[in-house]
């Protein structure tokens, strides 16, 4: 009779889960973690694999590729063009430069410049009584062509360390311009007439420089003209003209 009770527990209970079972089949689905089935999880990464794609394709984009490796062809706006470098776009025209040879080019004609210097002249450096404590230097053409003497003199007497600077209310207009056998000018200013200056020497030797079609350029050999043999008295008010086409107007400062 006992066994026959606990059968009919067992029978009973079955019946019981499986009744639960059924009663979870409403929409919910059962507690069974094993048995669900993984649909959000797996939508939500698609989305992400295809945002993360699209991300790659626009990283790759920017950088001049598409996300496999193949090269992207870049374009410009309506109107827009990519910018020249200087280099590119070119300098100014009818600029002139000089070249240490002495010669120099217009960049807006072509023609050729000769520039006077120590090769194709002879200079001359002699002091003179008036006015006071001043020195004429002489540049004649002694080539074959026109040549020019632009700004001014550079001076060194002896092993001087510095270099007389121009009085610029000398600068002439136009550049001297000297054809075969022509001559130019350039006045020096020895030393101040109330003895202002310091310094005071006398040099033996003098070199004359000649710049080229830009300020402080080589304009080609040097020339070293004699001095007086008692020498040339020089101090700190040591000042030199531009050259200059007419000897009153180098002296006359």
């Amino acid at each position: 009779m006992r066994m026959r009770h606990i059968r009919l527990l067992a029978a009973t209970g079955t019946a019981v889960a499986a009744l639960a079972l059924t009663a979870c089949g409403n929409g919910t689905g059962t507690e069974d973690e094993g048995a669900a089935g993984p649909t959000t999880p797996v939508a939500s990464a698609g989305k992400a694999a295809s945002g993360e794609a699209a991300a790659q394709t626009h990283r790759a984009a920017a950088g001049g590729r598409t996300a496999n490796g193949t090269p992207v062809a870049r374009t410009h706006a309506p109107g827009a063009r990519p910018s020249a470098s200087p280099a590119a776009r070119g300098g100014q025209g009818g600029t002139r430069t000089g070249t240490s040879g002495g010669t120099g080019t217009s960049g807006g004609t072509g023609t050729s410049v000769v520039l006077c210097n120590g090769a194709n002249t002879t200079v001359t450096a002699q002091p003179v009584t008036r006015p006071l404590n001043h020195m004429l230097i002489t540049v004649k053409n002694t080539g074959g062509r026109t040549c020019e003497l632009p700004y001014y003199p550079v001076l060194r007497f002896d092993q001087m360390q510095w270099v007389p600077q121009a009085d610029r209310d000398t600068q002439p207009q136009a550049v001297v311009s000297l054809a075969p056998g022509e001559s130019g000018y350039a006045g020096v200013l020895l030393s101040a007439a109330d003895g202002s200056g310091t310094g005071g020497t006398t040099a033996r030797g003098l070199t004359v420089g000649f710049q080229g079609l830009t300020p402080n350029s080589s304009g080609g050999p040097s020339a070293t003209p004699s001095l007086p043999a008692k020498g040339v008295y020089y101090d700190s008010s040591l000042k030199v003209t531009y050259w200059q086409q007419e000897m009153d107007d180098a002296l006359n400062w």
